[in-house]
């Protein structure tokens, strides 16, 4: 394995994704429950396209394994938002953090495609380590604070742990591949 080229693939992902949360606080938007529900939706969906590259490339257990649970939890949440939206004839809008999650999502995809092997696996774990501290800090600090709705504030309050559990199961397996 060569390090260098490891700490170089490793230090894009973060830099992706560091950029993303970078850029949500920097301007710390003022979201309306439209924008709020368009930011859960999209960035939910942007790991499900993440995951559906992971089983598409990735030959470990682990990786496709986890790669399932984040495109069946995810879907879920998406659900989950839709359900509520529908409910509350309330209509998604787009924003600036959702386009910033799309706009990192594309580069992220380029990135992702462009490996194989244990390269893919190390990058695409290493992207869903750095992926869920982006969505759960920006959904602490972000989403939750500036919900007006209480069922949409519950949901996002709902979804944490979930996040948080990603995020840890993503690091555990990110420690296998760092060894």
């Amino acid at each position: 394995m060569n390090t260098k080229w490891s700490t170089i693939g490793w230090g894009a992902v973060a830099l992706i994704c560091s950029s993303f949360l970078s850029t949500v606080q920097a301007q710390t938007p003022k979201l309306s429950d439209p924008e709020i529900a368009s930011v859960a939706v999209t960035a939910n969906q942007v790991d499900i396209d993440y995951a559906g590259i992971a089983l598409k490339k990735s030959h470990s257990a682990d990786i496709r394994n986890f790669a399932q649970t984040m495109q069946r939890d995810h879907q879920s949440v998406i659900n989950q938002a839709v359900a509520l939206v529908k409910k509350l004839h309330v209509t998604p809008q787009d924003n600036t953090v959702s386009q910033s999650l799309k706009k990192q999502e594309a580069q992220t995809a380029k990135m992702l495609k462009s490996k194989t092997g244990r390269a893919f696996d190390q990058a695409y774990i290493e992207n869903e380590v750095n992926y869920h501290q982006a969505v759960i800090q920006t959904v602490k600090d972000v989403l939750i604070p500036q919900a007006q709705n209480g069922e949409l504030k519950s949901l996002l309050e709902k979804v944490l742990p979930i996040l948080q559990e990603h995020l840890q199961h993503a690091e555990n397996i990110a420690n296998q591949f760092r060894s």
